[in-house]
């Protein structure tokens, strides 16, 4: 039986828990102007934690050139209405990327973030889409020009494991 606490919880992610298989693209070169993308599949496997007001997202990446491991953590603040998101890299297990702090909105979900790259500062947009929740999509994009433009350079397609 779920408690009041649980029962609260927020449902925006709910689409995403599970096993699912998915295809991913992402620019061979970012924010240097490259338009070769580079696909390749992985897998991912979400689960509820913090009574639902939290999921961890665990990813098998199959690079072409090798395989990694990666988790994403979530986090929803209840008194700002928004969800913080991190990335850990398996190849980089001693770091946690800059959290992406943002909320969805119709089945769209935004986040945003200030972070460096190759010592450029940039801002960083992750996007979440599951208007249908059978083929939910992820992009993330990048900006150095302080969100003027933006470059999406990676992008996700799941397809839910039966």
């Amino acid at each position: 039986m779920l408690t009041d606490f649980e029962l609260n919880a927020p449902k925006d992610f709910d689409f995403i828990i599970g096993d699912w298989t998915v295809k991913h693209r992402r620019l061979k070169d970012i924010l240097n102007n490259c338009d070769e993308w580079i696909e390749f599949k992985g897998d991912s496997s979400t689960r509820k934690t913090l009574g639902g007001f939290g999921n961890l997202e665990d990813n098998h990446l199959h690079f072409p050139e090798s395989s990694f491991r990666a988790v994403a953590l979530r986090s929803y603040n209840s008194e700002s209405g928004e969800w913080s998101i991190w990335w850990l890299d398996g190849r980089s297990p001693n770091t946690l990327d800059v959290p992406v702090v943002g909320s969805f909105n119709d089945g769209v979900g935004v986040f945003y973030a200030d972070d460096v790259l190759d010592g450029v500062s940039i801002k960083v947009r992750f996007k979440w889409i599951s208007l249908d929740p059978n083929t939910p999509r992820w992009e993330q994009a990048f900006s150095k020009d302080d969100g003027k433009t933006w470059e999406t350079n990676w992008t996700m397609e799941f397809s839910q494991n039966k």
